[in-house]
């Protein structure tokens, strides 16, 4: 007699080892019967003559294995064309999570459904994650008021291996300057061929000009930036810097983090992985004309269309209207710049009445201080 029922024995046997317990059972089961072996160990008939049955189909230990209970069929699974749709979107988009898939091309099934599909097609790439867990600060950046404190950062681009080439054969830019809202999520940048303080000077004043003419009390805003060269004055330095005199001349404040606080700047590292991942590991560029105009499309997106799962689903341009109905749409749409353009046309001698407006943008087909809405500034 088997002193251990043979569920319990089954279930507490490695899986190598259950082939065997299940062969002494069908071997009893031929020898004495279907019901005495029932008795010996310890189980039922019904499963007796279960493993026997297999073992007479099939007289091998691979017939005495624990089959699949996974259903034959799923009467709610996606259809063909669907999958077949998922996989070519991200094919498209490669940087794209399920969320943001299911989120943008309205994709009639669970996000749970779209891993799966992925993860099927051999799409999903392992990420490095980070062990330790991060406050979670979101609740605090919304009791900011609008523009009371914004972020400005630089990018570095030529350590992206899908906009290297194009990059060194187009003589694309090679440094980003992002300005980022922290309440909104509202971004604008710039690009120059290198790091230096007169550029971050322009970007500055482009971007609170740009405020300050919708109708944004910049005179209430703090410019956090970390201590690179181009922000922060040397330590040894009698006066402030370029950067810190151009956004106190709009009655602004700068501030820098404490060093080694990076975390501080979280706010602009994270877009700036979303717009590696959302555009430059996907776009593709034919000279500096197209990049421009690729990148202000992007920019466009990201602060008047595109969800922010941070921030309820809603782009910065929604959560702007919510907290400040007035608001211009104009507020969205300066386009960027190659900071060093502007530059060029601020030393050129005046040739005449409006030498010192800024060049027509190539996306907007104007200046940048040109672009009006129905609600514009």
């Amino acid at each position: 007699m088997c002193p251990t029922g043979f569920y319990t024995m089954i279930r507490r046997s490695k899986p190598q080892d259950r082939k065997l317990h299940r062969l002494d059972l069908v071997r009893a089961a031929q020898e004495l019967g279907v019901k005495p072996a029932a008795r010996r160990f310890h189980t039922s008939p019904q499963t007796v003559r279960k493993w026997l049955r297999r073992f007479t189909l099939d007289p091998t230990l691979a017939a005495l294995d624990d089959h699949s209970r996974a259903p034959h069929r799923c009467p709610h699974r996606i259809s063909g064309e669907l999958e077949a749709e998922i996989v070519r979107v991200r094919q498209k988009l490669p940087t794209y999570g399920a969320e943001r898939l299911r989120v943008l091309f309205r994709l009639p099934c669970s996000e749970k459904a779209i891993r799966r599909v992925l993860r099927q097609n051999g799409l999903v790439k392992p990420r490095r994650t980070i062990r330790r867990k991060k406050n979670d600060l979101r609740a605090e950046k919304a009791k900011l008021a609008l523009f009371e404190r914004v972020h400005v950062d630089t990018k570095h681009l030529y350590d992206i291996a899908e906009y290297l080439a194009d990059m060194k054969l187009q003589h694309l830019p090679r440094y980003q300057y992002t300005f980022r809202e922290t309440v909104s999520g509202l971004q604008f940048v710039g690009y120059t061929q290198e790091l230096a303080g007169v550029y971050a000077e322009l970007f500055a004043e482009r971007i609170l000009a740009h405020l300050k003419s919708c109708g944004v009390e910049v005179s209430k805003t703090t410019v956090q930036t970390d201590n690179g060269s181009e922000f922060a004055a040397d330590w040894k330095a009698k006066q402030p810097s370029g950067f810190t005199r151009a956004v106190e001349s709009f009655g602004a404040t700068h501030r820098t983090i404490p060093p080694g606080a990076h975390t501080w700047q979280a706010d602009v590292e994270t877009v700036h992985n979303l717009i590696e991942d959302e555009f430059y590991r996907v776009e593709r560029f034919r000279d500096r004309e197209d990049f421009l105009k690729k990148a202000a499309t992007y920019q466009l997106f990201f602060n008047v269309m595109r969800p922010n799962s941070s921030k309820a689903q809603k782009p910065p341009l929604e959560i702007l209207r919510e907290r400040w109905p007035e608001v211009p749409d104009a507020i969205a749409l300066l386009p960027p710049v190659f900071l060093d353009d502007m530059l060029v046309a601020r030393l050129s001698p005046p040739r005449g009445a409006g030498a010192n407006d800024l060049p027509p943008d190539p996306y907007f087909g104007s200046g940048w201080f040109g672009v009006r809405s129905s609600r514009g500034c």
